[in-house]
């Protein structure tokens, strides 16, 4: 199984249905998943904020809190990520709280698949030359609406991530969402 970045962006989309949701859902399912332990603070953000707007209701947000606490996705501190996340952030001229997510695939040598559409655009602006510092030769962000079901996430160039070829790719499927009936329960403390 590839190991994949994500950020906030991809994971809320597991439970509040969104655009790009089954492909979400299918990284989910296919991938081995990382991210730095801030992801938790922007999901419960994120979730807030639909409440908040009412796009979604407190019941809806504490049962996707509540699933999202319990997905198998490996945190890393931020801590490790802090001098990399300053080099990309003052490169790019973009927060550092996302760069965060592409530092942890740099040290990774994997894929940071992301919903953040200006994000990817300022990457892509870039010309990729921020990442020539840390010895990777192509742009490691993958927007995901640019993932196909059926087709493998895959790196064009075998010798990108300082000559090491990516162990696999991401397969990702078609997936059929269902609606499931969750029965209430009280929160515990």
């Amino acid at each position: 199984m590839s190991k994949v970045v994500i950020d906030a962006s991809v994971a809320v989309k597991w439970v509040v249905e969104e655009r790009d949701t089954p492909s979400a859902i299918s990284l989910l399912m296919n991938a081995k998943l990382i991210a730095p332990d801030l992801l938790v603070a922007e999901c419960a953000d994120i979730l807030w904020k639909k409440y908040r707007n009412r796009e979604i209701t407190k019941d809806h947000a504490l049962m996707a809190a509540n699933l999202l606490e319990r997905s198998e996705i490996e945190l890393f501190s931020t801590r490790s990520l802090l001098e990399c996340t300053t080099q990309i952030a003052g490169d790019l001229s973009y927060p550092a709280y996302d760069c965060l997510y592409l530092a942890l695939a740099i040290k990774n040598k994997c894929h940071f698949v992301t919903a953040d559409e200006d994000f990817y655009r300022i990457v892509q602006k870039s010309r990729f030359r921020p990442f020539s510092k840390f010895g990777i030769n192509v742009n490691p962000v993958v927007l995901l609406s640019n993932i196909a079901p059926d087709r493998p996430l895959q790196n064009d160039d075998p010798k990108a991530f300082s000559g090491r070829k990516l162990k696999s790719s991401i397969k990702v499927k078609k997936v059929k969402i269902k609606k499931v009936k969750v029965k209430k329960r009280p929160l515990e403390n």
